[in-house]
């Protein structure tokens, strides 16, 4: 395994930094390894531009093994065996990055079912999501106990019954006995089998997604927490003054980052409102296109939960947006009042180029 200078302190002389970036180029050691000499070198200054010119790690790349090589390292401190270990240093950094949602207990059990199941960094992204909304359930369902593999089977299990098409139906049923750990949540989708009786779907509400049309719609100034990862204090803080695309939000002086939105209704009538940025990829439902910016914006007033909202809650000492079909066990910070897209614009270099001009 190579060997790197302590990351005690993240300053690093050139002649050692132009070695870490060789035994990247070289890629010497693990992809763990890697993602902590990458680390290493991006807190002692070196962006992921940089490195990706000196190494040929591509900054995503570089994201994903720096994230990965944390999990690796919670899973080593939860002492899992050493043949787990191994098989994530086979390389499936990939299928590791998905885990990052989930604190330290929850991976090492999800790292253990997923190393059983052989399953993908998809397949892999459902489970955790799964069992962290799982978890978080007031009361476990009966004859489902508190495991990923339970989990993943008692969600086939509950769309399995919303399904008229018995060929939908007979897949998922497959899906839940491939993941079922307890005997009863094995028997509780075996009984399926005979029982076909359909229950009504309860879907999620659309999403409150506008996008901005015309500039001269921005009006109404709210406080502005910041982007995620946020933790619930940090909701409050504050910002320096200065104007940032594509939302104009502008620091007070002595108090906080504030931000401009339209005046539209819904964002006039909150009472306590505060606006988040993240990108699109961090919403509780995908969008189409690539990920971009986009605002959230949150009552803080509105604690009080509903099957037809989002709210802000607090995971593993971060904030993300959730819907929950039945009231959670842990408290609602806020409710989600809009969303938003940034305007779409057109490349302003070009708009400076000749054939661009009107007449």
């Amino acid at each position: 395994m190579n060997h790197h200078p302590e990351e005690t302190s993240p300053q690093l002389s050139e002649e050692q930094a132009q070695e870490l970036m060789r035994s990247l180029l070289h890629k010497e050691g693990t992809w763990v390894d890697w993602g902590k000499t990458c680390q290493q070198l991006q807190k002692a200054g070196y962006n992921s531009q940089t490195l990706f010119e000196k190494t040929g790690f591509q900054a995503s790349q570089q994201n994903l093994i720096i994230v990965a090589a944390q999990v690796y390292e919670s899973l080593v401190n939860t002492e899992v065996s050493e043949d787990l270990l191994s098989y994530y240093r086979g390389p499936k950094s990939d299928v590791l990055y998905e885990l990052r949602i989930l604190n330290q207990n929850q991976r090492a059990i999800v790292a253990q079912l997923a190393k059983d199941k052989t399953l993908d960094h998809i397949e892999t992204r459902e489970t955790a999501k799964t069992f962290q909304t799982f978890s978080l359930m007031p009361q476990l369902p009966p004859g489902f106990t508190l495991h990923p593999g339970d989990a993943m089977a008692y969600q086939a299990w509950k769309q399995a019954k919303q399904k008229k098409d018995l060929q939908a139906r007979t897949r998922l049923i497959a899906k839940g006995l491939k993941y079922a750990v307890s005997t009863t949540a094995r028997e509780a989708i075996e009984r399926l089998l005979s029982d076909f009786t359909v229950t009504p779907e309860r879907s999620a509400p659309l999403m409150p997604l506008y996008r901005v049309q015309n500039q001269e719609e921005i009006s109404r100034i709210v406080p502005l927490a910041g982007t995620l990862p946020l933790s619930k204090n940090e909701v409050l803080g504050v910002k320096k003054l200065e104007i940032v695309s594509p939302f104009n939000y502008v620091t007070c002086n002595h108090t906080e980052s504030v931000v401009p939105l339209p005046s539209w209704q819904a964002v006039l009538t909150a009472v306590d409102p505060v606006a988040i940025l993240c990108q699109s990829d961090r919403l509780p439902q995908s969008l189409t296109g690539k990920p971009e910016q986009v605002l959230v914006l949150i009552d803080r007033s509105q604690t009080n939960w509903d099957d037809q909202s989002y709210f802000l809650i607090e995971e593993a000492e971060e904030l993300t947006f959730k819907w929950f079909a039945e009231q959670p066990a842990i408290s609602l910070l806020g409710k989600v009042i809009i969303i938003l897209r940034p305007k779409k614009i057109f490349d302003e270099n070009n708009l400076l180029e000749p054939w661009q001009m009107d007449d």
